[in-house]
């Protein structure tokens, strides 16, 4: 009985793997075209007569004329938010659809639309795709796509690119406890904090972007190529 029952879970457990591979597999298929592209992160929860709503809509509406892909979660609230601004554009919009009991509805703006039941392949492509962050207010799936990024371009597993926080007030809480604690405490390198940049106007975020690039350029090295690789 006991080798039977491990049998079956082998079997269960390479299910997920192949389930997993194929989620990857489609994203590179379907994704291998869309840059520059830039990835927004932040909470389902706001609401469309939200001033945050309409401010996220603006942003991704001049990401996308300017010609960057815009890629969020799929989702309602800022995702949606997102999506609809970079529909009504000149480049693609992107949803990352992720399936959940709850919160997670797919919006309907979408030109490139996936499905993933894992989140590992969906978080590796928000970054992979990714030339830069823009993130809004949200919950703790917010921050975890925050970290996340953050810590592959601080770990270089990443290339260094713009990450953009929106909301100069919901933000400086925890810009403050970062310098406060963590690099008080030498827990991070002091140039860490500089890799994020708080910017509330949408064309300045837009801006952002391109003087970033102008430095740095688009084409990424053999190296960075690599490691995007072993994401």
């Amino acid at each position: 009985m006991n080798a039977e029952r491990a049998t079956a879970t082998k079997a269960r457990e390479s299910w997920h793997l192949l389930g997993i591979m194929s989620e990857f597999f489609e994203a590179s298929e379907r994704l291998a075209q869309i840059r520059p592209a830039v990835s927004i992160f932040g909470s389902a929860r706001i609401k469309s007569d939200s001033p945050l709503y309409e401010k996220t809509e603006k942003i991704a509406r001049l990401l996308s004329d300017a010609g960057f892909s815009v890629i969020s979660g799929g989702g309602p609230g800022i995702m949606e938010a997102a999506n609809k601004g970079a529909y009504e554009g000149a480049s693609p919009s992107v949803g990352l659809n992720i399936e959940l009991p709850f919160e997670q509805n797919h919006n309907p703006w979408q030109n490139i639309s996936l499905s993933f039941r894992h989140f590992f392949p969906r978080k590796v492509a928000f970054v992979k795709y990714a030339s830069a962050y823009v993130v809004l207010p949200g919950g703790f799936g917010t921050l975890d796509e925050l970290f996340e990024a953050l810590t592959l371009v601080q770990t270089t597993q990443s290339r260094r690119m713009p990450i953009i926080l929106v909301g100069s007030e919901f933000w400086a809480g925890l810009l403050d406890w970062i310098r406060a604690q963590p690099l008080a405490q030498k827990l991070v390198s002091v140039g860490d904090p500089d890799l994020l940049q708080v910017i509330d106007d949408p064309q300045e975020i837009v801006d952002a972007i391109f003087d970033f690039y102008q430095a740095e350029g688009f084409t990424q090295s053999p190296g960075e190529r690599e490691r995007l690789l072993n994401l």
